[in-house]
């Protein structure tokens, strides 16, 4: 798996590397093939996290809790990359790094509750009160989601269109772009999955060394 989300991503980025410069804001424009999918996998980790939290809550399932840890930081990360290439992409566009734009600012809310919810799995010595207080406010958080989403339509804000809207069908980008920003968010797809399988081997092997240590302490 690592090797074909290697290989997408080099021919996502090689596509990406010929594709044309926009009118208004030149190859600039180029920064929206990472910042765009890095947005959806931020969005897709916290629904997985929920999902997952959902079943943590129902089932009690370790399983579950496992994909839930393991999505928090992967989320975390696509979330920062949303955020730092957003401001990379903001500044020649806008004339500033930040502006407290409702997109912006719900992304950020987004990367507090993401790290919040990190802090509060370490305060707990109990791996199971873990497990239920972070779902607890896992589900709770979810209520940004569609905060994120709509906001550029609920409020006016410096942030553009989505690239698709699949309410309307209507696309806002020029067809030209479509073929490297598709191989893009694919190439984060397999991404995502990859560090998904890797964080919960990782999470797993450290769980059970940690019930050993446990047991000879016992």
């Amino acid at each position: 798996m690592g090797f074909a989300t290697l290989a997408l991503l080099v021919v996502g980025l090689g596509l990406v590397w010929t594709a044309p410069a926009d009118f208004q804001q030149g190859y600039s424009v180029r920064i929206l093939y990472i910042h765009v999918p890095a947005a959806k996998m931020a969005l897709l980790s916290y629904v997985i996290l929920t999902i997952a939290s959902i079943g943590v809550l129902w089932k009690g399932s370790e399983r579950m809790d496992i994909i839930a840890e393991s999505m928090v930081a992967i989320g975390a990360a696509f979330t920062a990359t949303t955020l730092l290439s957003g401001a990379i992409w903001g500044k020649p566009m806008w004339g500033t790094w930040w502006a407290w734009d409702a997109r912006l600012t719900s992304m950020l809310v987004l990367l507090i509750i993401y790290v919040g919810l990190m802090a509060l799995r370490g305060a707990f010595d109990d791996p199971k009160k873990a497990a239920k207080a972070t779902a607890v406010m896992a589900i709770i958080g979810a209520v940004d989601l569609p905060i994120i989403h709509f906001s550029v339509k609920w409020w006016r804000t410096l942030h553009q269109p989505p690239s698709f809207d699949g309410a309307s069908g209507m696309i806002h980008i020029d067809k030209s772009m479509l073929a490297p920003l598709g191989a893009m968010v694919a190439g984060f797809l397999l991404l995502i999955a990859y560090m998904l399988v890797v964080r919960y081997r990782t999470i797993k092997i450290r769980r059970e060394l940690d019930e050993l240590d446990q047991e000879r302490m016992d």
